[in-house]
């Protein structure tokens, strides 16, 4: 059966997300889409509940020192910001460790060349990684292809409208966890997607300084950026 995918969302759970899980899953139903991995910033979802006709994919996003690594169908916590042992501690659980958006801020790729042998696939398109560098997914791409990677696709949402604007297909014997890793495994999945607008970059990064009880000075850079994200939108740097 072809299953959709979107691999890379985020929920409340993160500083930046707004979502809940259920509304997460009624706005990817909306979108036509099958399954959804959670993948909050440091911190794993442990326990997803089930919901029917539609797979939620346990994951996380960790901070290491080659930028943002996607560990999906794990089973604990992921408390090393080191990525060697973050990849090793997704691997013990069964999951797949995943590099996210590679390109979203350098062109130059042979910084991740030592962090390639523990990866299972690279994110090649995600729907934000090209509001600073306009060609990232395609480099990702690329990137995935030289080094022989598996692709995989999200849309890195933060804010409901994000949803849905990148995803994998791939064809699964069922709608479980250990099908659909079992078909990602196999590298045929395509990925794709479209450009989310700066401005729910901006909305999120609000999210943020509301959660955390940021400062003037903080709302004050946050005005300028969001400035920044909407000339993008005007002058046709979003979808």
């Amino acid at each position: 059966m072809e299953i959709k995918l979107d691999l890379h969302i985020h929920s409340e759970r993160s500083p930046d997300g707004r979502m809940t899980l259920e509304e997460i899953v009624s706005l990817a139903k909306a979108k036509g889409l099958n399954g959804a991995a959670i993948c909050d910033h440091d911190l794993a979802l442990l326990e997803a509940p089930e919901f029917e006709d539609f797979l939620l994919i346990p994951g996380i996003e960790v901070s290491t020192q080659f930028g943002h690594l996607l560990g999906l169908f794990i089973t604990g916590p992921v408390e090393t910001r080191d990525f060697f042992q973050a990849a090793e501690t997704i691997h013990a659980q069964g999951g797949l460790a995943v590099l996210a958006h590679p390109f979203e801020h350098s062109r130059d790729g042979s910084r991740l060349a030592p962090a390639v042998p523990a990866l299972d696939g690279v994110e090649v398109w995600n729907s934000r990684a090209e509001r600073k560098i306009h060609d990232a997914n395609r480099l990702a791409a690329s990137f995935a292809q030289v080094c022989r990677l598996r692709p995989f696709g999200g849309s890195d949402a933060h804010c409901p409208q994000e949803v849905g604007n990148g995803f994998t297909m791939v064809e699964a014997e069922a709608l479980t966890l250990e099908a659909v890793k079992a078909a990602l495994l196999e590298g045929s999945a395509q990925a794709s997607g479209h450009r989310s607008r700066a401005w729910y970059a901006a909305r999120s990064q609000l999210t943020k300084r509301n959660k955390t009880g940021a400062k003037p000075l903080g709302y004050a850079k946050w005005a300028a950026f969001a400035v920044k994200c909407c000339l993008q939108d005007i002058f046709g740097r979003g979808d």
